[in-house]
């Protein structure tokens, strides 16, 4: 429109010239853009396709004793024995402390001398019943005095029970006097020292646990319940590797373990169950409370897609691949699992016999034009 109104307009001829002359070179910075579209961008690609997938899922754990106990005094007193040395192994029924006796030896003497006199009491009034019974019987008496005679030897009966049930409280205190270990494992270090005085149930003396096995508890997301279920099913041989455990330090423990079982209820703060494991430690390396890591293998026998890690492109924590499609690098969504040496699982997003980009990624946009090498197949997990 303009151009026609500038070439019917006399006194615009100079504008008319300049106007076509724009449009020319227009139409040749077009060309040129045109030959200047960059080549195709060399890439490397590798084939997907499914094969066996056996990799570790790793859980933070902490090591903990099958039984472990406070021990307490149960009577009160001073220390007058130490039977053991800090963090011993000991045995079950071994002695441990021994709390001065002499109160209770003398309390105990005494609640038996005053058993025997209830029990002398009782025999004469046993004597008398039966004296007046036999006379009640000859009316020889009165019945009044047969009366008293039994209930006199009922209460001589009811002193001596009360003068047992006597001995038998102090010849606990007595006992509780001497402690004993009351399993076999391994002693902490001492809280009191000989002389030191002690309450009934106030004063901690140790910590006693047992030390072999060991238990390994773990926090198992609900939605793994299933799975660990089965799992409490199989049984623990020597060379099952399904539970390792990894040491600080990153020692690998050598000793496989099973799961024993898995708690009563979910946590409906943090969604999780906890699960126990147990691993021989005749070596005693376990140590009651060592922060690891279990690692638990995952091996289904099911088919898993594998590609190199290096070929995902991360962002916002999404992931991404580029898929080559008739020599256009094609950017595609997909779903990520366990990392495997070099190479992840892919749950989702890719189909075997796809190539996706593995080298030159870093160049490449969505659809954009590759040039692609010799695929690379796969040459191991």
């Amino acid at each position: 429109m303009n151009i026609f109104f500038m070439a019917r307009n006399k006194t615009g001829s100079g504008s008319l010239i300049i106007a076509i002359a724009l449009l020319i070179a227009s139409c040749g910075d077009k060309q040129a853009a045109q030959q200047k579209t960059p080549p195709p961008t060399p890439v490397a690609v590798y084939t997907v396709h499914e094969g066996n997938a056996s990799y570790y899922d790793e859980y933070p754990a902490t090591v903990t004793p099958l039984n472990q106990v406070d021990i307490r005094p149960q009577v009160a007193g001073y220390i007058t024995g130490i039977f053991f040395k800090d963090g011993q192994h000991i045995v079950k029924g071994q002695k441990l402390y021994e709390i001065d006796q002499q109160q209770y030896q003398a309390a105990y003497q005494q609640s038996i001398a005053n058993l025997n006199v209830a029990k002398a009491n009782e025999a004469k009034a046993q004597q008398d019943a039966d004296r007046y019974t036999d006379l009640a019987q000859k009316d020889a008496i009165a019945k009044q005095t047969l009366d008293h005679a039994l209930a006199d030897l009922q209460s001589a009966k009811m002193q001596v029970e009360a003068a047992k049930s006597n001995v038998n409280n102090v010849q606990t205190n007595l006992k509780y006097s001497v402690i004993y270990a009351p399993f076999t494992g391994t002693i902490g270090i001492s809280q009191v020292k000989p002389g030191a005085s002690v309450s009934p149930g106030q004063t901690l003396l140790n910590t006693i646990s047992t030390d072999d096995p060991m238990a390994v508890d773990i926090a198992v997301d609900q939605s793994q319940i299933a799975r660990f279920s089965q799992l409490v099913q199989k049984k623990a041989n020597g060379k099952d590797s399904t539970f390792t455990l990894v040491l600080p330090g990153q020692y690998t423990y050598p000793y496989p373990g099973y799961l024993s079982f898995l708690d009563r209820s979910v946590d409906p703060q943090t969604g999780t169950l906890k699960a126990r494991l147990i691993f021989p430690n005749t070596k005693q390396i376990l140590r009651a409370g060592i922060t690891c890591n279990v690692r638990v293998q995952n091996n289904a026998g099911e088919k898993s897609l594998l590609i190199p890690y290096k070929a995902v492109v991360e962002q916002l924590g999404e992931y991404f691949v580029f898929v080559v499609n008739d020599n256009k690098a094609l950017q595609r969504k997909i779903s990520v699992g366990t990392k495997i040496s070099d190479k992840i699982v892919v749950k989702s997003g890719l189909q075997a016999g796809e190539n996706v980009v593995t080298e030159g990624v870093q160049k490449l946009r969505d659809s954009s034009a590759v040039q692609v090498g010799p695929p690379k197949a796969q040459t191991g997990k």
